[in-house]
């Protein structure tokens, strides 16, 4: 069977690499390098954890992530993932951080909670008037995306798939199953799978009724002298509790502090608003005080924009129609599934079966 596939993100080369090792013969087409940093697979790190509130379906699917990404570190020879565990702070009642803690408990996963003091002891960035409990599991860390989609391109092109870089695709024709690319040429296949973030809508407008686009930024900081080590030797914090919807992953690997804020986001198209604005790494850093003791400490190295596609109940969305499949992550959390979503995207195609592909990715059980 021979497929392209549109967007060279994690979920692009995902389902290359899936697509390859089930015998297809695969066309991988990106509209920049390989990785892209414009995508929003570029970035440095990524979180990868079990705790998801209310969307169980989720929670219980990472056990198939964790077996799928150790498929691909066998294949590509190489584990791109630090172990870190993750943390959640609460600063107020009913917060997004006391919700992952109460999902865990009701999923029976290990978790163990923290009175403020103790948490601000074993993590002393942490300011314990500000908090009401801290809550910390063993099951989590980073996932090194610049490193994962160097080490899957290599293993792609060893294993005969066709990778063409700054190769931008300008229309999709489901029922013809070919796409055209910017400089005229077009190309034709069994079966089109685009996974192309934040362009989708480029491509497929009829989904905006499915789709919105946003733009947002992350900032990394660097920590006061004395901080430094602490913050090494951090977890994952999956959520600082409050209102802002904020996350940080440690400088693990040779990483940066990287900081982003839920709330910290707009409305955009993504090719446009992509310069970080004068100040914004302040403001994201600021979010972040509370719970963080002496926030103004920090100082900011970078700020990263990034563009992402939300649907309206922060699920995944799949369709299927002639042949073309479309497959779209909602905001960043579709990283940590990257690998067994392209094996469920590979599995679909090939099966035919798009039903089983979309209910796994959606995640609704």
């Amino acid at each position: 069977m021979r497929v392209i596939v549109v967007g060279a993100g994690i979920a692009g080369l995902s389902t290359a690499w899936s697509l390859a090792k089930r015998g297809a013969e695969v066309t991988l087409l990106e509209q920049g390098p390989v990785p892209n940093p414009m995508s929003a697979s570029g970035d440095q790190h990524r979180i990868i954890r079990r705790a998801y509130g209310g969307q169980s379906g989720y929670q219980r699917r990472i056990d198939e992530a964790y077996q799928a990404w150790d498929e691909l570190w066998a294949d590509i020879g190489e584990k791109h993932l630090v172990d870190t565990g993750f943390l959640v702070v609460s600063q107020t009642e009913g917060d997004e951080a006391e919700e992952y803690r109460d999902g865990l408990v009701a999923g029976g996963y290990p978790v163990e909670e923290l009175e403020p003091e103790e948490a601000a002891r074993r993590f002393p960035f942490l300011d314990a008037a500000t908090i009401r409990f801290a809550a910390v599991s063993p099951e989590g860390g980073v996932l090194l995306c610049q490193k994962i989609a160097a080490s899957m391109k290599r293993w792609l092109l060893v294993n005969g798939v066709d990778i063409r870089e700054n190769t931008k695709v300008i229309a999709v024709d489901a029922a013809a199953g070919s796409v055209t690319l910017e400089n005229g040429e077009a190309l034709s296949a069994d079966h089109i799978v685009v996974t192309a973030g934040a362009w989708v809508l480029g491509l497929v407008p009829e989904l905006a009724e499915n789709l919105t686009t946003y733009r947002t930024a992350v900032a990394y900081l660097e920590p006061p002298v004395d901080l430094k080590e602490a913050w090494e030797s951090a977890p994952v914090i999956l959520d600082v509790g409050g209102t802002v919807d904020g996350y940080v992953l440690p400088p693990v690997a040779g990483t940066g502090l990287k900081v982003g804020a839920g709330i910290h986001k707009y409305k955009s198209a993504p090719d446009e608003n992509r310069v970080a604005l004068e100040g914004e790494g302040e403001q994201i850093r600021d979010y972040f005080g509370p719970p963080f003791a002496r926030i103004s400490e920090y100082g900011v190295n970078d700020v990263v924009t990034c563009a992402y596609t939300f649907t309206a109940d922060e699920h995944y969305f799949a369709k299927s129609e002639g042949r073309l499949t479309v497959v779209s992550a909602c905001s960043g959390h579709g990283y940590k599934f990257g690998a067994e979503v392209g094996r469920r995207i590979a599995e679909g195609v090939l099966s035919g079966d798009a039903e089983a592909m979309r209910i796994w990715l959606e995640a609704r059980d």
